[in-house]
């Protein structure tokens, strides 16, 4: 019996400020990456919730997503490891909340960056992925999607 293929399920916040955004620079198994704030959705938790939280982890910012950019499907093989994985990304873009400066960044995290759209393009060798780029051009273009979209099952929780 053949294992049953899974994505990876997903979530990335994308978030803009004054004409920058928000990237986390990042140890991987591929060197140290850009990133937008991004993590796996959890059992028991909606990707809203999910996002919320990644962003939180990884940058010690409250973040509440108020939109959904989009949704991407994609394929990164990874050299280091040999890993052929497939991503579900949700992408919000939404509020960036208050800073604790008493929270640790995730393990991995080395710091945030605020960069300009120029400055992301420039650095995409450096992309975890090419779905960092993308989702920062859909944003910049105005895609944005109800939350009421995305319906989560109230059972999920329990």
């Amino acid at each position: 019996m053949s294992t049953r293929w899974k994505p990876n399920v997903t979530v990335a916040a994308i978030i803009e400020r004054e004409g920058r955004f928000m990237l986390v620079e990042e140890h991987t198994s591929e060197g140290l990456r850009l990133n937008n704030p991004a993590g796996h959705l959890d059992c028991g938790e909606t990707p809203e919730q999910a996002c919320a939280r990644e962003a939180l982890e990884e940058t010690a910012h409250a973040f509440t997503p108020s939109a959904l950019v989009g949704v991407y499907l994609s394929r990164v093989p990874r050299v280091a490891t040999g890993e052929d994985i497939t991503y579900l990304r949700f992408a919000f873009s939404g509020e960036l909340g208050a800073f604790d400066a008493t929270r640790p960044l995730d393990e991995g995290i080395v710091r945030t960056l605020w960069m300009t759209p120029e400055e992301v393009r420039g650095s995409a060798a450096r992309h975890r992925s090419p779905l960092v780029l993308r989702c920062i051009e859909d944003h910049l273009a105005g895609q944005r999607f109800p939350l009421s979209l995305i319906h989560a099952d109230v059972e999920l929780a329990t």
